[in-house]
């Protein structure tokens, strides 16, 4: 979100944020009151949807203190770029700190606006994981070794003090402050039970990085954890779209048709595809490799195996009239798949995995098709199962709502015997860069892809997307994601009609 003056909190937002994965990023330049007050207000609303809200005060602290030294160091770098001084240089440095406090006091909003003008940001992150509760204060200025090692010496020097009496008693280095933010914060860390691990100052090639990793209660862990297996375990297929498979019993009853044009249509259909997957890979085929590519699986069925699959598989289901959220969801995956596609064709270091790319794409949210399109039995052994093992109907809520759907999909992929590449990009499709190191890149095309998705509806922003994952694709700016995503939309609704 981008600094204005209608700073309004969409809890709903949130929310859905919180349950889905997705990062919530608040992006400002100048860092005025309002924005402190906004941000400390989302914070609010995070929190509570994450079940830390005794936190709110602690973290409120440590967010403003670190956003403020942040916007510290980009008034300094343009206040530099003014004096003409080398920052990396000692003398230049010791020699422009002299002045930098008195000038910068007296001027503050013509180096504010300097600062702006050269496109400095502060960037707020709050991200729900899977076991942690993760916030970023990131500034796109690269802090210099000499100042990340002085941090370094305040954050040890401030983990001797157990009170802010200890440390006011004693003599702190007044060349850029006193230091005490620092000291306040990491007493803020001991009074939220936290170590000095929780917290790191990093520097990228492009940002400096202020990171708070604070882990969820472990009881809560634990239980979303269990309920998360239990559902994978009650699910043997998942439902289905009845319009798609009656489409391909017309394909396939036509003599005119061929095996292409099949599998095209099939690959629309993320939970026909995956059913599909499962079955060719089942032991009754006995095949010597696993099979992770739709148009292989069809060509190994033939058409009538496909006929016979598709009138067995779908009389065995009880379906339902087809609703908004289906269509929202269908159009999300099959655009996904699209994304990663022209993604790998276009940007991706590896073509190879362009396929694999396809069919990830398409069954990223299977853990969210799960529930969306799920029969009522299984919300009742669901509910019953929390019952038995006492877990809240909160957590129940937020799972059936999509929190942890990526570990569902992950888990139910393994289940089916899906190929390892496939798993691994469902289960980290919103943190790839936890992926395990030789599927990482799939991880990271179909969360780009998503992102892409997300950005395009309007549910996330440009500056919530992970710079690392953009870096390996040579994805640069702003401007360049947008007119990605302008392209891909325009081709994708010509090829299929589809809006997404």
């Amino acid at each position: 979100m981008i600094e204005d003056n209608s700073l309004v909190v969409n809890e709903e937002k949130i929310k859905k944020s919180v349950q889905s994965g997705l990062p919530i990023a608040i992006t400002t330049y100048t860092l005025p009151h309002e924005m402190e007050v906004y941000i400390g207000q989302v914070l609010s609303v995070f929190l509570k949807c994450a079940g830390h809200e005794g936190l709110r005060d602690y973290v409120e602290y440590c967010i403003q203190e670190l956003a403020v030294n942040g916007k510290k160091a980009n008034t300094k770098r343009v206040y530099f770029m003014e004096k003409k001084l080398d920052i990396a240089n000692v003398d230049q440095y010791k020699q422009g700190m002299t002045t930098f406090k008195k000038d910068t006091m007296e001027n503050l909003a013509h180096y504010l606006q300097l600062q702006k003008d050269k496109g400095l940001y502060i960037k707020v992150q709050m991200l729900y994981r899977k076991e942690a509760i993760q916030i970023e204060v990131r500034n796109n200025v690269v802090i210099s070794k000499m100042e990340l090692s002085r941090i370094h010496e305040k954050l040890a020097r401030s983990r001797q003090y157990n009170s802010l009496e200890d440390a006011f008693t004693q003599v702190l280095d007044d060349s850029e402050g006193a230091g005490l933010g620092l000291v306040v914060l990491v007493l803020m860390l001991k009074k939220m039970g936290l170590d000095e691990d929780c917290f790191d100052i990093t520097a990228t090639d492009h940002e400096t990085v202020a990171c708070l990793v604070i882990p969820l209660d472990e009881t809560k862990v634990n239980n979303i954890s269990e309920l998360t297996k239990a559902i994978a375990d009650q699910v043997n297929a998942l439902p289905h779209f009845p319009e798609s498979i009656l489409q391909v019993q017309k394909l396939a009853s036509d003599p005119k048709s061929e095996m292409s044009a099949i599998a095209k249509y099939i690959s629309m259909d993320p939970a026909m595809t995956a059913d599909i997957l499962k079955i060719v890979n089942s032991a009754q085929y006995m095949l010597s490799k696993r099979v992770d590519n739709i148009s292989e699986a069809v060509k190994m069925l033939g058409i009538k195996g496909v006929k016979n699959l598709l009138y067995s598989y779908g009389t065995q289901k009880i379906l339902g009239d087809e609703t908004e959220s289906k269509r929202a969801l269908w159009t999300h995956c099959y655009k996904a798949a699209f994304n990663a596609y022209n993604l790998v064709k276009n940007f991706s270091p590896d073509k190879t995995i362009i396929d694999d790319a396809y069919v990830a794409g398409m069954l990223h949210d299977m853990g969210k098709i799960v529930f969306d399109n799920t029969h009522p039995d299984l919300v009742y052994k669901m509910k019953k199962f929390c019952l038995n093992k006492s877990i809240p109907d909160a957590t129940f809520e937020d799972v059936s709502a999509g929190m942890n759907h990526a570990e569902i999909g992950g888990l139910i992929a393994e289940k089916w015997n899906f190929p390892e590449n496939l798993v691994t990009a469902i289960r980290y499709h919103h943190d790839p860069l936890h992926a395990p190191k030789k599927d990482r890149l799939l991880a990271e095309v179909v969360y780009l892809a998503n992102m892409l998705c997300e950005i395009e509806r309007g549910t996330a922003a440009c500056e919530q997307l992970d710079g690392n994952v953009l870096s390996d694709f040579n994805l640069t700016s702003n401007k360049q994601i947008e007119k990605i995503i302008s392209l891909f939309a325009k081709v994708f609704d010509k090829e299929t009609g589809v809006k997404p």
